[in-house]
């Protein structure tokens, strides 16, 4: 799963739906992957398209990418990392009424972040990440 080839990646998503729409036992990761499945309807058509680009250019959200943000969410809220990461996501919950509403949100700032590290080529900024998901939620640092 955690592989750098896109193809790889991509059949790691369609396999997983596919053995669960096929009532076949799942290993923990690919439950986590078609629990953010179910949540996306719209990219369930998507996941036989494992050649096809989705650029920003077309008009089309990359559903692999959007999909692995939210696995990407869900394991630092686990890990508590970044610190002050759970409250954010709290007040998210709070204030959009679904916690699916408040990874979107949230997801945002991490895309962010992500984004910066490679056009700087550096390590993500926790703290600006931090910083971004807090005026997100509505919360003033301290």
């Amino acid at each position: 799963m955690f592989s750098r080839d896109r193809q790889q990646l991509r059949k790691a998503w369609a396999s997983a739906w596919e053995k669960a729409t096929q009532g076949q036992p799942l290993q923990p990761l690919e439950q986590q992957m078609v629990a953010v499945i179910k949540n996306h309807p719209e990219y369930h058509h998507q996941l036989t398209q494992l050649e096809a680009d989705f650029t920003p250019e077309s008009g089309q959200s990359n559903p692999y990418l959007h999909m692995g943000l939210h696995l990407a969410l869900q394991e630092q809220l686990s890990t508590s990392r970044p610190p002050g990461i759970l409250a954010c996501y709290q007040q998210l919950c709070e204030q959009t009424g679904s916690a699916h509403d408040a990874e979107h949100e949230m997801i945002e700032c991490l895309a962010e972040a992500l984004w910066q590290a490679q056009s700087n080529q550096a390590p993500p900024d926790e703290n600006a990440y931090l910083q971004c998901l807090q005026q997100r939620a509505g919360i003033k640092k301290t």
